[in-house]
């Protein structure tokens, strides 16, 4: 897999230009469950941690309502760099750091993968040529579950969702509670 060092000095598109860190993904290196964001954010960029801040809050009282710990499961995100102005995610952005996604999860080999959002999921999809889908189409996936090679995917709402939709707040929880499930 690659090294901190490596990633830190990755050139592969513009986003090393505006970056103060390159997230690598943390947690456990034998885990079963892979979760995957989007991209760090600027309070993660900052420190060079995942999941700090109000999302990391969330996420940790679903991780706690589901009686996962965060020393359970490897955590890492689709692009390694924060997006400036949260924006979305670019192509060539998505192409170049896919490489290093690809690595880890060849590397920690999970059982589950979860991708958080729909930039996260629809990677995922085209990687494993599952289902193409629309921006709009890719709620009726969250949730649910789709095998292939020797595991499974599934798609849930990033956790920061919930600062801004809590009306889905019930629905979120139930999803996350899965996880032990599986």
């Amino acid at each position: 897999m690659y090294t901190k060092k490596e990633l830190q000095n990755c050139k592969l598109c513009e986003l090393f230009e505006t970056r103060l860190n390159a997230l690598v993904g943390e947690g456990d290196i034998n885990a079963d469950i892979m979760l995957i964001a989007q991209a760090p954010g600027e309070l993660e960029d900052k420190e060079n941690e995942m999941f700090i801040g109000p999302s990391g809050i969330m996420l940790d009282k679903l991780l706690k309502n589901s009686q996962i710990s965060r020393d359970e499961i490897y955590m890492t995100n689709l692009i390694k760099c924060n997006l400036p102005q949260n924006r979305r995610p670019k192509q060539r952005e998505i192409k170049a750091c896919s490489t290093y996604l690809d690595m880890e999860i060849a590397e920690i080999d999970p059982q589950i993968l979860v991708p958080l959002g729909y930039y996260a999921t629809k990677y995922l999809f085209e990687k494993y040529s599952l289902n193409e889908f629309t921006k709009k189409e890719f709620p009726k996936f969250i949730g649910n579950i789709f095998l292939v090679e020797n595991r499974k995917i599934y798609p849930l709402s990033h956790p920061a969702s919930l600062l801004y939709h809590n009306e889905f707040i019930g629905k979120v929880y139930e999803n996350f509670s899965n996880l032990r499930k599986l």
